[in-house]
């Protein structure tokens, strides 16, 4: 192999351990406020994504990018008995408190690890169906995601994914990408709430691991009851890290481009893409 190739491959590892601790850091920082005011909001792409599986007792599940265990939880009653949730994330806070929250529910049939999605920690053909809700959007390589959501699917078993639509359709798309241009930028590119806005190319990379989806739509949404606590929640993954007055300039640009007549209560419209699939 030249040196310049082995100098390329070097580049793309560290950017994607910069990237990948970048992204922990985020979400275990946040992952509090995430379960108190996030999870509550969500609730409709969580039923939706369910819905979508067709879960039965006794299967075996992967709930990938699980975060406070909101799709696993949800996805336990389902399978039992004799059925198991495994939960997987990249976030140690995160999992946590999902822990805490099936331990306070009694939930034996849930478990949890940390681990990514290009490197799935489970044996060949574990599941029956691999769940994704609002998290392959924060994927560095979907790629290598798409190959091992095939390896641990069994033949026929079933994939759901939901992820935004473009910040012409999602209102969260274009407040997080409003604030997100005064932040520094990101260790790696293609990551974020509209990274998967036009699904194709992931739709042609689960084709190529062997898995056939198409794409569903629906349109949900949630309230903020003013900007306040809309900026309080939304704009921690983009903009934590800046100086004051750069926080400032972000909160003027977002106030300008989505509340044009002043402060107060705002519905988020969100065009929802389920991504529906089963392995061949």
């Amino acid at each position: 192999m030249s040196t310049a190739k082995v100098s390329n491959i070097e580049r793309s590892a560290e950017a994607d351990r910069e990237g990948l601790a970048w992204q922990i850091g985020v979400w275990d920082r946040i992952s509090p406020l995430y379960l108190r005011e996030a999870d509550k909001r969500v609730v409709p792409v969580v039923e939706q994504v369910i819905a979508r599986a067709g879960l039965a007792a006794g299967q075996q599940i992967l709930d990938l990018g699980t975060g406070t265990g909101a799709v696993a939880i949800r996805a336990a009653a389902l399978v039992a008995p004799g059925g198991q949730v495994s939960g997987l994330d990249i976030s140690p806070e995160m999992l946590t408190l999902a822990r805490q929250r099936v331990a306070a529910l009694g939930l034996a049939n849930v478990t949890f690890q940390e681990g990514r999605g290009e490197a799935i920690p489970a044996a060949d053909s574990a599941f029956d169906a691999v769940l994704a809700s609002l998290s392959l959007m924060y994927v560095i390589d979907r790629a290598a995601a798409a190959r091992e959501i095939a390896r641990v699917l069994r033949p026929g078993g079933r994939f759901v994914a939901a992820v935004w639509a473009g910040l012409e359709q999602c209102d969260i798309v274009w407040f997080q990408q409003t604030a997100g241009r005064f932040a520094p930028t990101p260790p790696v590119s293609g990551v974020g709430p509209g990274a998967l806005a036009d699904p194709t190319p992931f739709l042609a990379q689960l084709a190529d691991a062997n898995i056939e989806a198409h794409v569903e739509t629906e349109t949900l949404g949630f309230d903020f009851e003013d900007f306040a606590s809309a900026w309080e929640l939304l704009a921690q993954v983009t903009t934590a890290q800046l100086a004051p007055e750069r926080q400032q300039e972000a909160k003027a640009a977002v106030l300008a481009a989505m509340w044009p007549h002043g402060d107060g209560p705002r519905h988020f419209r969100n065009l929802t893409q389920f991504i529906v699939g089963q392995r061949g």
